[in-house]
This record gives C-alpha cells, structure tokens and sequence, in this order.
C-alpha cells in the first residue's frame, strides 16, 4: 500500500493517472495517452487482485471460481469507509472493518463476522456518505 501510494503521488505516471481522472478531455489536451494511463491502472489493479487471489488460496489450501465475492464485498465496503478514490483511506478503511469484524466475531458471535462489514457501511452511509476521507464535490451546473 505504501508503494502504491508512492507511485500515484510522486511519479509522473501517477500525475497522468490523477489528471486523467480529474478530466480526460484536459488531460489528453495536455499531451497524457489516455489508452496508455488506463491500461496501466487495469493492469495495476489486476495484478493486486490476482496477487491477493493468491494469498487467499494459499491461506485455504483452496481455489474455486466464487472464492473471491466475500472478500470483495468486504473490501468494496472498505474503499468506500474510507473514501472512493482514496488509496489511504482505503487503507484506513480496509483495516477498521478488519478491527470492527475480529471484535464483533470475538464478543457477539463469529456467524456476525461479515455482516458487521456492512452494519457499519449502512451506518456511514446514512451519516457520511462521502467515506471517513473523502471530499465533499459540489458540481458546478
């Protein structure tokens, strides 16, 4: 995560990311290939999720097709705790729900492990929509 962070925030190919994803049009006027930025960010996150597809078999002993949707689920509810398009809020969410659901499973019960993921999604939406880093946008009509 830390590399990551590193590399959309320090080097030139992740100000073309962030640039691409503030305005394509602009970007692209500024000289960015946008074919080149966005096959590097599917890339990029293809590789993480096929490396934590790893880890997670390796954990189980286990590979089937469907072994990735809970996982996904609590990691989607993660990005957005922390703020879409936040890599350190992600981080910060990703390890909240991980505290929260060893809590929950240790002091209520382990059947309620994955579902405090998304008590606690049903909550922040209801009192902060936009994530714990996220930045409120107004568009501007």
């Amino acid at each position: 995560m830390i590399g990551l962070d590193f590399y959309v925030n320090k080097t030139r190919m992740g100000k073309a990311m962030r640039a691409a994803k503030i305005n394509k049009q602009v970007a692209s006027l500024m000289g960015i290939n946008l074919d080149t930025v966005i096959s590097l960010v599917f890339a990029i996150g293809s590789g993480i999720a096929a490396l934590g597809g790893v880890m997670v078999g390796l954990y189980y002993n286990a590979a089937y097709p469907t072994m990735g949707f809970m996982p996904g689920l609590v990691a989607f509810t993660a990005a957005v705790l922390g703020g879409i398009g936040n890599i350190r809020g992600a981080m910060i969410g990703g390890m909240l729900i991980g505290i929260l659901e060893n809590l929950g499973a240790a002091y209520i019960s382990t059947g309620f492990k994955q579902g405090i993921a998304f008590i606690v999604l049903i909550f922040l939406l209801l009192f902060r929509q936009e994530g714990i880093m996220g930045k409120v946008e107004r568009e501007k009509v």
